[in-house]
């Protein structure tokens, strides 16, 4: 279950729990994120612009630290907070690595739907390597052929990836 509360400003913040939350646990974390209001709602939905906050496959510190905080004012059964801004201007920028922009924060917020690609060999590191971005020198190239040579087989792209 997700919980939602609004910030003073354009901040909201998905509090996902294991358990049902009491009233008691609702008012601290409303004093925790400033005086903020519990929203009794299972989805915010942006109508003028949009949300920018982490992405789903990333908790990020900030959570862990929220998350650990709740621990020390004996709230139990809270997994991930994350705070999500809602944005008005079209010019915003963020890093797109970390952070994402949603229309709307719902109970999915956090549902990772990902599958994973199969492992492939790779036949030529060198073009690999500029392929991926991955920045090797020649010689980690040269040297990862030899690596795949001596091994008597090709090395896998995450083994390229990992080394990179």
């Amino acid at each position: 279950m997700i919980l939602f509360f609004k910030g003073q400003y354009q901040d909201f913040y998905a509090v996902q729990t294991q358990i049902k939350l009491s009233e008691q646990d609702i008012e601290k974390l409303q004093w925790l994120f400033g005086e903020a209001t519990a929203l009794n709602t299972t989805n915010i939905v942006a109508d003028k612009g949009y949300f920018v906050g982490p992405r789903a496959t990333m908790v990020s510190p900030w959570s862990t630290n929220a998350v650990e905080i709740t621990q020390n004012m004996a709230i139990k059964g809270i997994q991930r907070i994350e705070k999500y801004d809602l944005i008005t201007d079209s010019s915003f920028v963020f890093d797109p690595m970390l952070m994402q922009k949603f229309t709307q924060i719902d109970q999915n917020i956090f549902e990772v739907n990902i599958t994973a690609e199969p492992i492939k060999d790779i036949e030529d590191i060198a073009t690999y390597n500029k392929q991926e971005g991955l920045a090797l020198s020649n010689e980690e190239v040269a040297y990862l052929e030899q690596l795949s040579e001596k091994l008597g087989r090709k090395l896998t792209d995450s083994e390229v990836f990992g080394f990179s």
